[in-house]
């Protein structure tokens, strides 16, 4: 990729304050993009190389999304909690594991997606990220998800296909929960707290692909008050 093609597509994010430069094998995040921190909203920079994230993108205080899915990141630096403005932060398809304590104070972040990562815990400290609506941890290696999640603000937690075989019933807690995906995990009919059935917000609970028949979640004390929760949601978008 030439310098010559980057400064064409910084000419343009000048006057658009959007710049998008995918699939071209960049190995790092453009250092020339550091002229525009004070216009950019928009970055894109998905199938490309980049294994670091520099300290700078703390720099870029009008970002409102940053898209970096399937590059080679492994870990992000804690100036990225600089960045206020933030509603959409995309990192599908990376190398993560865990994420710096700083992403808690992305205080406007309305959707984080980490899908396809190296996860084997459930991120901490999301808890204070109150406008969030989208978390997306799917296809990661999670294996429980913990009390801590009842500070979550997501109104939809997509936990498909990780190695889930524990969930804390204070997920019940979450105010705002709706949709709680867990498919294609490990978990058991016994693993699912009768209290998401009987006392939660969750409209929606997909459960295929686990330990169990999807038919035997029938069973479960508070079923009928879910399907209630169900219902409803189903009437409201038809």
């Amino acid at each position: 990729m030439g310098n010559s093609a980057i400064k064409a597509h910084l000419e343009n994010s000048q006057k658009t304050g959007i710049f998008q430069l995918t699939g071209k094998g960049l190995p790092e995040f453009p250092e020339e993009l550091q002229r525009l921190t004070g216009n950019l909203r928009t970055v894109d920079l998905s199938n490309n190389k980049i294994e670091v994230l520099p300290a700078a993108i703390g720099n870029f205080l009008q970002m409102k999304s940053l898209t970096l899915n399937c590059n080679k990141l492994t870990s992000l630096p804690d100036e990225i909690g600089k960045l206020k403005k933030l509603e959409t932060l995309l990192l599908n398809g990376n190398l993560l594991t865990r994420l710096p304590s700083t992403v808690g104070q992305l205080k406007a972040l309305r959707t984080l997606s980490l899908s396809g990562n190296n996860f084997r815990e459930f991120p901490a400290g999301l808890g204070s990220l109150r406008h969030l609506d989208v978390l997306d941890l799917s296809k990661n290696h999670i294996q429980a998800v913990p009390a801590e999640v009842a500070a979550l603000q997501a109104i939809e937690i997509n936990l498909n296909q990780n190695q889930i075989s524990v969930v804390s019933a204070e997920v019940s807690a979450c105010q705002r929960l709706k949709v709680l995906r867990l498919e294609e995990n490990c978990l058991e009919l016994a693993s699912i707290p009768v209290s998401i059935l009987t006392s939660s917000q969750v409209s929606l609970l997909s459960v295929e692909g686990n330990l169990f028949e999807v038919k035997n979640l029938r069973d479960l004390e508070g079923y009928d008050k879910y399907m209630e929760r169900f219902t409803a949601t189903k009437k409201k978008f038809a």
